[in-house]
């Protein structure tokens, strides 16, 4: 399965100094995210602003997203808080979120399951990868899927509401204009996979 590799030393700390920024290598504050290659290769660290287009960036950074479907064939969204920096109040995948610096993708997808939904022994499949660009960054997105009606108790602070949806309503949703690009981006790359696991 593809996953992240790490070097043995700790990976060097982004922005690196040049010439036109001489100095000593700022200390990252905050949330710390590895950077890689399309490959999967980890070569550098940052912080999640900077990797978010503080400083123009847009280094490649990974991160987790988990379709929940069940039995019924219906996709489980979370409506993501107002108080969320991007795509506040829109519709997204069951659970999201970036690799921390040192995890590998299975271990990120575990924690951000329990933050957000207290959900946990589930089974993940990963469906696929591939990469999502915005105008201020770019991710690898790792793409997983697991079947189940679970009980989740959702994050206030990180989602609204949920829902469970049938095929027909999120293609409804998604001409609406209510739910995150991003997991738009992810939709048609893995709904026939989603439909082949029920």
């Amino acid at each position: 399965m593809f996953d992240l590799v790490y070097p043995s030393e700790p990976a060097p700390i982004y922005p690196r100094p040049t010439s036109e920024r001489p100095g000593k290598v700022p200390v990252p504050k905050g949330e710390i995210l590895p950077l890689i290659e399309p490959n999967g290769l980890v070569y550098g660290q940052a912080s999640r602003a900077w990797c978010h287009g503080g400083g123009g960036s847009k280094a490649l950074h990974p991160v987790v997203h988990l379709h929940l479907i069940d039995r019924e064939g219906r996709i489980y969204l979370q409506k993501r808080s107002r108080h969320k920096n991007r795509f506040p109040g829109f519709w997204d995948s069951a659970v999201g979120g970036h690799v921390s610096y040192g995890e590998l993708a299975l271990e990120a997808l575990y924690r951000e399951a329990i933050e957000e939904l207290g959900l946990s022994g589930f089974n993940p499949i990963l469906l696929g990868t591939y990469t999502y660009e915005s105008p201020r960054d770019r991710e690898f997105v790792f793409m997983y899927a697991a079947v189940g009606h679970p009980e989740l108790d959702p994050d206030n602070g990180e989602v609204t509401e949920g829902k469970w949806w049938t095929f027909e309503e999120l293609e409804a949703a998604i001409q609406s204009n209510i739910v995150a690009p991003t997991f738009e981006a992810d939709y048609y790359r893995i709904r026939e996979a989603l439909k082949a696991l029920l």
